[in-house]
C-alpha cells in the first residue's frame, strides 16, 4: 500500500492524472513511465529495463529467494556461464587491470559518438577496492586488495572467481553484483583478464 501511495504521489507530481486501480495496473503504469524516460533509438540498450526471469523472481521475493527454490535458481544461473575459447580462466593481469579500471561498464548509450563499438570495462572500482594505490574505490562490495595472497591462485580459486564475475547469482541468489558476463558487459576473455588481475602474484593487487 505504501508503494502504491508513493507511486501515485510521484505520478501526480509529474502532472499525471491517476486513478487508483489494481496493483498490476499501477505496476504497468510505472513500467510505462520508466521506459519512456530513456532515450529511444539504436544502441541505447533499452532492453535493460525489461526484467528476465531471475530479476522478476528477485523482485517478487524482495531479494530473498525461498530456500526450496534456491538450488534451481542457482543451477539456472550457472547454465548461462560461458568460458573463453582458449579454456584459460586466468588471462593477462595487465589487460585485466585496464578492464577492471575502465568506468564505462554498461551505461545506456555509447561510450562516445565517434567510437560506438569501443570496448567497455567493468567499472569495478565503483564497488571494490583492489590496487592499494587506487584511492577512488567504492566500498559497496568487499575489498579485493590482497585477493590472491589470501586465496591463492589454485584452479579452484580461479574457477570460482571467474564464475562469480560472469554471473554472481551462481553463488548468491539476487546478488547485488552485476552479472557482467551473462549481460554481455564483459566478454569471457575480459573476465579471464580480470581474474588474473586479482590472483596473479605480479599484480599490484597482491603487492
Amino acid at each position: 500500500m505504501k508503494i502504491k501511495l508513493i507511486t501515485v504521489a510521484l505520478l501526480t507530481a509529474l502532472g499525471t492524472t491517476v486513478t487508483v486501480a489494481a496493483d498490476n495496473d499501477i505496476a504497468a503504469l510505472v513500467e510505462q513511465y520508466i521506459a519512456s524516460g530513456f532515450k529511444q533509438g539504436e544502441k541505447q540498450h533499452t532492453e535493460r529495463i525489461v526484467q528476465d526471469e531471475t530479476q522478476k523472481q528477485c523482485t517478487t521475493y524482495r531479494n530473498k529467494i525461498p530456500s526450496e527454490m534456491q538450488k534451481a535458481f542457482m543451477e539456472r544461473e550457472r547454465a548461462t556461464i560461458k568460458y573463453p575459447e582458449s579454456g584459460k580462466l586466468s588471462g593477462n593481469w595487465e589487460q585485466g587491470q585496464k578492464t577492471f579500471t575502465d568506468g564505462f561498464a554498461w551505461r545506456v548509450g555509447t561510450i562516445m559518438p565517434d567510437k560506438p563499438d569501443a570496448v567497455r570495462g567493468g567499472n569495478c572500482y565503483a564497488c571494490h577496492a583492489a590496487d592499494p594505490k587506487e584511492v577512488a574505490a567504492g566500498n559497496i562490495g568487499s575489498t579485493l586488495t590482497g585477493y590472491g595472497k589470501l586465496r591463492g591462485n589454485t584452479p579452484e580459486t580461479i574457477k570460482y572467481t571467474y564464475e562469480k564475475i560472469y554471473n554472481s547469482n551462481t553463488y548468491m541468489p539476487c546478488s547485488s553484483m552485476p552479472r557482467l558476463g551473462h549481460n554481455g558487459v564483459l566478454t569471457p576473455e575480459q573476465i579471464a583478464d580480470i581474474v588474473a588481475f586479482l590472483v596473479d602474484p605480479e599484480s599490484p593487487v597482491n603487492k
